[in-house]
């Protein structure tokens, strides 16, 4: 291998393209996994929904939104050399993450009138918003460890490759829960 090659491969330039493309990669597989549960509760539920708390589901979901519009702010404003920006966007989208697991984990799974054994209701709920949930809370992890990095100056306009996936990890997650809300709260009628 030449010396120019292996600079080549060395480049941030060159592993943030193979990061990205690997990224997206994961991203793709990952939405086949939501996408077969979203056909599950089609298939098993039809056009029933489980009894939930519709008040609490808009409440997170609104939160949810609002977080993906922190964590662009401060991608792009690390992306404009604005640390202080990009702490406090991502800080924000920490804190909204968290703030949505215990409204959906931690309120909506205690309320739920049923149980994960209690039928299709029961199991396509659970598995929905728990596989969600664990996304969810994978994307706090890594906010928390990009918010750290933010702070001990690891960024900069030239290089917050770490920023970007953050930031397209979160927005997947987001469009997932925008299929997830409609299909378990709002649509079909409520199974008696």
């Amino acid at each position: 291998m030449s010396t120019n090659t292996s600079d080549i491969r060395s480049s941030y330039a060159y592993k943030t393209g193979t990061n990205r493309l690997g990224l997206w990669l994961f991203l793709l597989s990952d939405a086949f996994v939501f996408a077969g549960l979203l056909v599950s509760r089609f298939y098993l539920l039809g056009n029933t929904r489980p009894h939930l708390e519709q008040t609490l589901g808009l409440i997170v979901t609104v939160l949810l939104l609002v977080s993906s519009f922190f964590m662009n702010r401060a991608e792009t404003a690390i992306a404009h050399g604005d640390q202080k920006t990009f702490l406090n966007g991502t800080l924000i989208t920490l804190i909204l993450g968290v703030v949505f697991l215990v409204g959906v984990v931690g309120v909506e799974w205690q309320l739920a009138p049923f149980s994960a054994s209690d039928g299709a209701h029961g199991a396509v709920f659970y598995m929905m918003t728990g596989m969600h949930a664990f996304h969810v809370l994978t994307g706090v992890i890594f906010l928390a460890i990009v918010y750290r990095n933010g702070r001990k100056g690891l960024y900069s306009a030239e290089k917050h490759w770490q920023v970007e996936a953050a930031a397209v990890y979160w927005h997947f997650i987001d469009v997932v829960w925008i299929f997830f809300y409609p299909a378990l709260y709002l649509i079909g009628t409520v199974a008696g």
